[in-house]
């Protein structure tokens, strides 16, 4: 299935909805929950009603008539993960990581699919970051790598948008990657059925105005989405409805001669074949 969060053409009310072409099926409409969230921690009889509410097709709305909200409303945690792509960790002159790098991303610094991501007036250096999302639906502390993808509920696409002069100020990355409104996710949930194990082997790619900055396959991540569901659940437990932000390749802005930033008028496309494009225009902070 591929679930969008979605905003009631008329009263503006938030939804969520199946996409079947360029219809979508409202599941909140037919006693679901109104977020991928809530619907998640319902667990496997959850996701069960949304595939019979899919089935019967009740109400339906065009996909043009709906504005699209980020695929998770409001995750208990939001991780990120760095460089964790070879050729990313040499471009950024950082030795390869023996664990995965950690940090956090909070609900504030993301818009959806089609929203404007703001660079901020303190800086120009804006730079884009092509990556895949993993969703949790089971949640649990001290996963094993064995067992990890069957806490995967599925997939997303997310443009880690970093302010990269404010992320280099100390050894501490976070700042630099929250941001109000620069990054951005979606622009739908894509369940772990309809995608290989781990969402390996899939081309990933960033492009800005149409030209294509980063181009990679996500066989090439350092740690696997197995792999990094166990690491993150070693320190704190997971719950459904959590992400994790699995790393981007090589090609960032900051690492080319000479740098690319994202300025006001650009256009920002992440595509991760199987899952779909986000897309996002630059504006300038008001």
């Amino acid at each position: 299935m591929r679930l969008l969060a979605f905003l009631h053409p008329t009263d503006k009310t938030p939804r969520l909805g199946v996409r079947n072409g360029d219809t979508v099926v409202d599941l909140t409409a037919d006693g679901l929950p109104a977020t991928l969230d809530e619907l998640l921690r319902q667990g496997d009889a959850g996701m069960a009603a949304a595939r019979a509410a899919a089935a019967r097709a009740g109400t339906r709305f065009g996909l043009e008539n709906i504005t699209l909200l980020p695929p998770v409303a409001n995750p208990t945690k939001a991780f990120a993960i760095g460089l964790n792509y070879i050729d990313h960790a040499k471009e950024s002159k950082f030795d390869l990581p023996r664990h995965p790098v950690i940090f956090q991303r909070f609900v504030s610094s993301w818009v959806a699919h089609g929203q404007p991501l703001v660079r901020p007036h303190v800086s120009h250096q804006f730079d884009y970051e092509a990556e895949v999302v993993a969703v949790i639906g089971k949640g649990g502390r001290y996963i094993s790598k064995e067992r990890a993808l069957e806490h995967v509920a599925g997939y997303s696409i997310f443009n880690d948008g970093s302010i990269r002069d404010y992320q280099t100020r100390s050894g501490q990355w976070m700042w630099g990657k929250n941001f109000d409104a620069t990054g951005g996710f979606g622009p739908e949930f894509v369940t772990a059925d309809e995608l290989p194990p781990g969402a390996a082997g899939l081309r990933i790619s960033c492009r800005l105005n149409g030209k294509t900055l980063q181009d990679a396959n996500t066989r090439d991540m350092i740690f696997d989405v197995a792999t990094l569901v166990a690491a993150c659940s070693e320190g704190m437990a997971l719950q459904p409805g959590d992400i994790i932000i699995t790393g981007t390749p090589s090609g960032v802005g900051l690492a080319r001669s000479p740098q690319v930033w994202m300025k006001p008028g650009d256009v920002c496309e992440i595509e991760v074949e199987g899952i779909g494009t986000l897309r996002n225009p630059i504006v300038d902070e008001s």
